[in-house]
C-alpha cells in the first residue's frame, strides 16, 4: 500500500516507525522544511526511491498514495484532509481531527462522498491497559458506571513554545486542553459509553503569558446515559510531567489507568474477582521511551485492516470529532460563565481570540 506522510516534525518519527512496521511502501514525505525530511530519511534509512516534496498538492498528484498521515500543525490538518480525500487518499490525521466543529463535519461527510477512511490518531486506545479496559467494559464488569476521571499533569516550558510558534495559539493550536490533553478526553468519552451532553468548566492561563490559549483546565461532563466525567488538565506542573491518569467507577468495578500516557493498569478491582489485580498489573504494562506511547503501530495496523476490508476504523472521523467538540463546549463554557449543551452547532477555536488578554 503506498503511504505517504505530511509533516515532518515532532510526531512524525512515530509516524515512520508505525508505516515501517506494517510495511508500508513509503513514497513520499511532505514539508516545508527540507532538512526535516532529509533527517527522516537519514534517521530511518528510508530507500533513495522515497521522494520529498514542499507542496503537498504536488505530491498528491504525482505520488497518488493510498494512504496518507497528515502531521502538521492542528490549524492545517482540515484543509490538507479535505484535499486528500479529494485526491481519493485514505487517512490518518494526528490529532485533533480539526479546530472547528465546522471543518470536524466536512471531513466526516467528504470522506464519506468519497468513499474513503479517516482515522484520527488517537493511539492511546491501543495501549495494552487500555485495550483490557475496554475489554472488561464490554464484559459489563463494572456494572452500572458512574463516573470517570481524565487527569493530564504535565509540563511545557517555554522552549516548547518557542521552537514552534503555532503552539498555544488560537488559530493554530489552542491550549493545553487541544494539545496535550485530547487523547485522555477521547478515552473519558470512549468509556463511558454515551454522548456528551453537557459541560460545565473553567479555563486559565496562569503561568504561559507568552501563548495565546489555556494552560489549565477543569471541566464536568454529563453524558447521555447518565453517568458524569471530570477533566483536568494542566502544563504547569514543576517540574516536569508528572502523570496522565483514567479512572473509571462502576457498581461493580474500579480502575485506574496512570503512567506517563495511561500505560500502566494501577488498580484493578472488581466484585467478580475473576482474575488477579495483581497479574492484571503485572501484564498490561508498558514502558514507552516517551508520551507518545506504542500505539501508533497498532494504529496503522487497524486502518490498514479497516481498508482492506472496508469496514470503519477504531477511530473514526466521528470519534475525533467528539473529542473535539467536548474541549471547544470546555472553551465555551469558561468564556461564556455558564454551562454549555451538546452538540454544538458550530464552535471553533478562532472564537476564543483575545480570551485572556486582559487577565
Amino acid at each position: 500500500m503506498k503511504y505517504a506522510l505530511i509533516g515532518c516534525g515532532r510526531i512524525s518519527p512515530n509516524h515512520v516507525m508505525a508505516a515501517i512496521n506494517n510495511n508500508l511502501d513509503i513514497v513520499a514525505l511532505c514539508d516545508i522544511n527540507e532538512n526535516s525530511m532529509a533527517d527522516k530519511i537519514k534517521k530511518f534509512g528510508l530507500p533513495e526511491t522515497v521522494k520529498t516534496y514542499t507542496d503537498y498538492k504536488e505530491m498528491l498528484s504525482s505520488e497518488k498514495p493510498e494512504l496518507v498521515a497528515i502531521a502538521t500543525e492542528s490549524g492545517k490538518h482540515a484543509q490538507i484532509a479535505l484535499d486528500c480525500i479529494a485526491a481519493g487518499c485514505n487517512l490518518i490525521i494526528e490529532k485533533p481531527i480539526a479546530l472547528s466543529i465546522e471543518d470536524a463535519n466536512s471531513i466526516i461527510d467528504a470522506a464519506k462522498a468519497e468513499g474513503v477512511k479517516v482515522c484520527v490518531s488517537h493511539q492511546n486506545r491501543f495501549n495494552k491497559s487500555i485495550q483490557k479496559i475496554r475489554g472488561a467494559l464490554e464484559d459489563n464488569r463494572f456494572g452500572r458506571m458512574f463516573y470517570g476521571t481524565a487527569h493530564i499533569r504535565w509540563a511545557r516550558d517555554e522552549a516548547y513554545y518557542s521552537a514552534a510558534k503555532w503552539r498555544g495559539t488560537w488559530a493554530q493550536d489552542g491550549g493545553c486542553l487541544m494539545n496535550q490533553c485530547i487523547h485522555n478526553i477521547d478515552l473519558l468519552i470512549w468509556m463511558m459509553g454515551g454522548q456528551p451532553t453537557e459541560v460545565m468548566a473553567y479555563t486559565d492561563r496562569m503561568k504561559h503569558d507568552y501563548i495565546e490559549a489555556e494552560d489549565l483546565g477543569i471541566a464536568v461532563v454529563r453524558f447521555a446515559n447518565g453517568t458524569y466525567g471530570i477533566i483536568e488538565g494542566t502544563t504547569n506542573v514543576y517540574p516536569k510531567n508528572l502523570e496522565e491518569t483514567l479512572y473509571l467507577f462502576g457498581e461493580q468495578g474500579t480502575v485506574k489507568a496512570g503512567g506517563a500516557s495511561v500505560n500502566k493498569i494501577e488498580e484493578w478491582l472488581f466484585a467478580d474477582n475473576s482474575d488477579s489485580a495483581e497479574e492484571v498489573k503485572a501484564q498490561f504494562a508498558e514502558n514507552p521511551p516517551n508520551i507518545y506511547g506504542f500505539g501508533h503501530t497498532p494504529l496503522y495496523a487497524d486502518v490498514i485492516g479497516a481498508i482492506e476490508n472496508d469496514r470503519e476504523p477504531l477511530v473514526t472521523a466521528k470519534d475525533g470529532k467528539a473529542a473535539l467538540e467536548v474541549i471547544l463546549a470546555i472553551y465555551k463554557s469558561a468564556a461564556e460563565g455558564g454551562a454549555v449543551k451538546l452538540p454544538l452547532a458550530e464552535c471553533s477555536t478562532l472564537d476564543f481570540t483575545g480570551r485572556f488578554d486582559n487577565e
